[in-house]
């Protein structure tokens, strides 16, 4: 599925969400991909954030029949805010080749913004004003009076899937740039981020759709 209905998908599921996908890359040379053991990063200092992020990402694939494991189960919570040489993460990743890991699913925050939305109620003018003072006038408001506007914060995260499979080298698989909008609850944010990132991993065909129960319940009378 191409990019733009990826983005067109996303937009209307998460419409009244605080997340937005902005874009995303996948590999060409890659159709589908079938995960078997999945190692979940998500870098922050906020401990209780990463650790519910991480959690929510384990139950989406634990749903799906996948083996996957958080940072925090594996390392120290101080590995991700600690700097590492490029030994160290060679290191790690023959640990976790050796652990049976083939993928890793990295989340950090890459930047922030800070926005200003114009409120455009306060246009009580004629919009065809032809003079200094009227358009004046109308503007001048807008910088003086916080009624007119709001302030608010945008933060560019990034998602990556890398495989780490052993007959090849560490390779991307798909990048989705993510922007937070103004984000007021820390569990209505992840869960925000959690959901658009499985959806938009299911549509690329990077993960299979959640198992049902009562798929389970036929296979097992089978």
């Amino acid at each position: 599925m191409n990019c733009f209905k990826i983005l067109i998908i996303a937009l209307l599921v998460f419409s009244c969400s605080t997340t937005e996908l902005v874009d995303n890359w996948k590999n060409p040379d890659i159709d589908s991909y079938s995960p078997n053991k999945v190692l979940l990063v998500g870098m922050t200092s906020n401990f209780k954030a990463r650790q519910q992020f991480e959690d929510q990402l384990q139950m989406e694939y634990a749903a799906r029949g996948i083996e996957s494991v958080t940072s925090l189960e594996l390392f120290e919570p101080s590995f991700t805010s600690n700097s590492r040489t490029e030994e160290e993460l060679k290191a790690l990743e023959s640990q976790l080749l050796n652990d049976g890991f083939d993928t890793v699913l990295f989340t950090k925050v890459i930047g922030t913004e800070d926005k200003i939305d114009y409120k455009t109620n306060y246009d009580g003018y004629d919009k065809t004003y032809r003079r200094f003072k009227e358009d004046y006038l109308k503007y001048q408001d807008a910088y003086y009076n916080p009624d007119y506007y709001n302030e608010y914060v945008v933060y560019h995260a990034e998602t990556s899937m890398y495989c780490i499979c052993p007959e090849k080298e560490r390779e991307l698989i798909w990048k989705g740039y993510i922007d937070i909008m103004d984000p007021q609850s820390m569990d209505e944010t992840i869960n925000d981020y959690v959901r658009l990132v499985i959806v938009v991993l299911e549509e690329q065909k990077l993960l299979s759709p959640k198992i049902l129960e009562d798929q389970n319940q036929i296979e097992a009378i089978n």
